[in-house]
């Protein structure tokens, strides 16, 4: 296996995020189901951009997220994501650059504009999102370049990808250059809603070793066995799962792998926000944590550490280096 070029490359849809904090009446007036995540067209969009409130943006996705994240740590990141040559897109392209991502992926010169998710934060920390695919829809198998990936120890994939049939190709595509190369292929279940319309597949994808490590909040492990049970899922998928783990906000996480769980509790924080990417630097905070080589439970420790910081405050960027907090509490680095 030939040295690593990067030690994360994530494959994501390129959203860039419009984050408003508001009030749960405000959801129930535009029909919007609180804590999830809907897909949206163009025109619901304006209408929701022009009722929301004063807004923070920054470019955003769940994968883009993490890996942010993890080039904060300071790991070697890269991501892939498709946004159009817009304005929105350049100042996309600009914002993950600046955070020492690379990001190569050619930006579309026609079709629709760049992807936006509304999200609104209410008062108890909350986030519903309301996302306009766009541009990111339209990644595709053409956009995976095989020795990019083939340079990646480990390869991070979203849920969310699987809704459009282009990018789940490039999914797909990525996970078999990467297991041929050696590489390790991670997958984020992203969201009980996406688990729901794709449960089957994803089942597949555990079961079939297309993917390596599983990350999974309680809601999203629920959904994808069918059970209210979370021991019982959790057996289930330590079963399916060459390796899980499974965030449980204030409880902490559980990495399950063959015959053993461990259970690593969550990091304290003296208020919570916007939990908005808690799941996303939680898993920034693992992957760079087996980066390093550490242990299952360091790299869990890790994981809670980041989520922490990220629901401290509105949006899912850190605002205190990652690695400075690692040092800080002992953590490896």
């Amino acid at each position: 296996m030939t040295t690593a070029k990067y030690d994360v490359l994530g494959i994501g849809n390129a959203i860039f995020d419009v984050l408003v904090r508001t009030e749960d009446d405000f959801l129930r007036a535009h029909g919007m189901d609180k804590g999830s995540m809907a897909l949206i067209d163009e025109a619901r969009a304006a209408a929701i951009y022009k009722a929301m409130g004063p807004a923070t943006e920054i470019s955003g996705g769940s994968a883009a997220n993490t890996i942010v994240g993890v080039a904060d740590f300071g790991a070697r990141a890269a991501y892939v994501g498709k946004v159009k040559d817009d304005q929105i897109g350049r100042l996309y392209m600009h914002d993950i650059r600046a955070a020492k991502v690379a990001f190569d992926t050619a930006a579309a010169a026609g079709g629709p504009a760049t992807g936006c998710s509304y999200i609104l934060v209410t008062p108890d920390g909350e986030r519903t999102m309301n996302t306009y695919l766009g541009a990111a829809q339209d990644l595709s198998p053409n956009d995976i370049d095989p020795a990019q990936i083939a340079a990646s120890s480990f390869v991070y994939l979203e849920g969310y990808l699987w809704d459009p049939k282009d990018a789940k190709d490039a999914f797909l595509k990525a996970s078999k250059i990467a297991h041929d190369n050696g590489r390790t292929v991670a997958l984020t279940l992203s969201d009980a809603f996406c688990v729901g319309r794709y449960r089957g597949e994803f089942l597949d994808l555990i079961r079939s070793k297309t993917v390596d490590l599983v990350f999974a909040n309680e809601a999203e492990l629920q959904s994808l066995y069918e059970t209210d049970d979370f021991d019982k899922a959790l057996v289930q998928l330590r079963n399916d799962a060459k390796l899980a783990v499974v965030t449980r906000s204030e409880k902490g996480c559980v990495v399950a792998s063959g015959d053993s769980t461990i259970a690593v509790p969550a990091f304290p924080v003296t208020k919570v926000v916007d939990t908005t990417g808690a799941g996303d630097l939680f898993a920034a905070g693992f992957l760079f944590g087996l980066v390093r080589g550490v242990n299952h439970e360091q790299a869990g420790r890790l994981g809670v550490l980041a989520a922490a910081e990220i629901i401290q405050h509105l949006g899912a960027r850190p605002q205190t280096s990652l690695k400075a907090l690692a040092q800080k509490h002992g953590l490896p680095v």
